[in-house]
């Protein structure tokens, strides 16, 4: 977290959720292992952010609404390119579901992302549009925050956009990588290491 006096920090946990951790729909290798760590920086962090993937059954963004697709092909879509995913975090489900270990009783906020049928939302900031706000920005700058430590699944997707979508508001923003796992669908987390250092983002770990 920043050493400025006059900066406040915030830890956003980016979808640390069954369904992204091992045995999950859309397991992220390893992506359990990220839980004890952000629990540590849950415990330090002046204003705590959750965001939470949660989509219902007929997710446009589903290969299963889509005959004759399988997961992970592309597809155009209104808002441009979309990865098409095998279903996942569909709400209330148990897949949807933080991971029992993560403290979430120590979030100040949870943000649901991606509960809008037609359109996918990777960023805790923007739908996928890059229009459609999800709130946490007027959230974040209500609580008077300046400084966003993020961690969390996946590195290459929603860590990424939120990130991205972070630097561009003109938040300082830094990514605990050791506390990120990543998909690498066809070399995008290089691609997403590569746009979050040429945004300015500050990547640790």
């Amino acid at each position: 977290m920043p050493e400025r006096p006059d900066a406040t920090p915030a830890l956003i946990v980016i979808d640390v959720q069954n369904d992204f951790c091992p045995g999950g729909a859309l397991a992220v290798p390893g992506g359990d292992a990220v839980v004890a760590g952000i629990n540590a920086l849950l415990h330090g962090a002046p204003v705590r952010v959750l965001t939470q993937d949660w989509h219902p059954a007929d997710h446009a963004s589903f290969a299963s609404q889509h005959p004759g697709r399988a997961p992970m092909e592309m597809v155009d879509m209104p808002y441009g390119p979309q990865v098409l995913w095998p279903d996942h975090c569909v709400q209330g489900s148990h897949g949807a579901a933080f991971h029992a270990d993560l403290d979430t009783d120590r979030g100040d906020l949870i943000i649901r992302k991606g509960f809008r049928r037609g359109i996918d939302s990777y960023s805790a900031f923007f739908e996928n549009d890059r229009t459609t706000t999800t709130g946490l920005d007027g959230y974040l700058r209500a609580r008077g925050v300046t400084h966003l430590t993020l961690a969390g699944l996946a590195l290459d997707f929603c860590v990424n956009y939120s990130a991205l979508d972070a630097a561009r508001l003109g938040y300082h923003v830094t990514v605990r990588t050791d506390l990120c796992r990543a998909i690498d669908l066809d070399g995008s987390k290089a691609a997403a290491l590569d746009a979050m250092r040429a945004a300015g983002v500050v990547l640790e770990g």
